[in-house]
């Protein structure tokens, strides 16, 4: 039987690489508790897995993008850059608060890091002269 699925599955899935990737990963979605789409028929969690993608009950693509989540450890959020005028405005309010007052002095300031553009760190690198060699090491 999983013969007859793994041809039927190759309409689907080019590479056979990736049909064991995704079928496998299947598999142990559906040991973990997961939902399955067709009808068991005692077959073994694996050739489930496979018939699920030669009926096309669930997407490659969707199988796919869920093994590749599954196995990042860090996922990258894109958050949008600020604005160049907002950050402008921020340090001419920086400038303005250096006449602060004594009172003022002792409140506590927020923590703020600097913040550059990948453009100026490289011109930053570019810019490093490595130290002089001595004797000493």
């Amino acid at each position: 039987m999983a013969r007859v699925t793994v041809e039927d599955c190759i309409d689907k899935v080019d590479n056979r690489f990736e049909l064991v990737l995704l079928a496998s990963h299947r598999a142990r979605q559906i040991s973990q508790g997961a939902g399955i789409t067709i009808d068991r028929d005692n077959d073994k969690n694996p050739v489930v897995a496979l018939r699920e993608i030669a009926d096309e009950t669930l997407s490659p693509d969707d199988l796919k993008e869920d093994l590749i989540h599954s196995l990042q450890k860090h996922v990258e959020v894109d958050e949008p850059e600020p604005d160049p005028a907002s950050l402008i405005s921020a340090g001419a309010g920086a400038v303005a608060g250096a006449d602060r007052s004594e009172e003022e002095e002792d409140l506590p300031e927020t923590v703020t890091f600097d913040q550059m553009s990948e453009e100026e760190l490289l011109a930053g690198i570019e810019g490093l002269v490595p130290p002089e060699k001595s004797d000493d090491y």
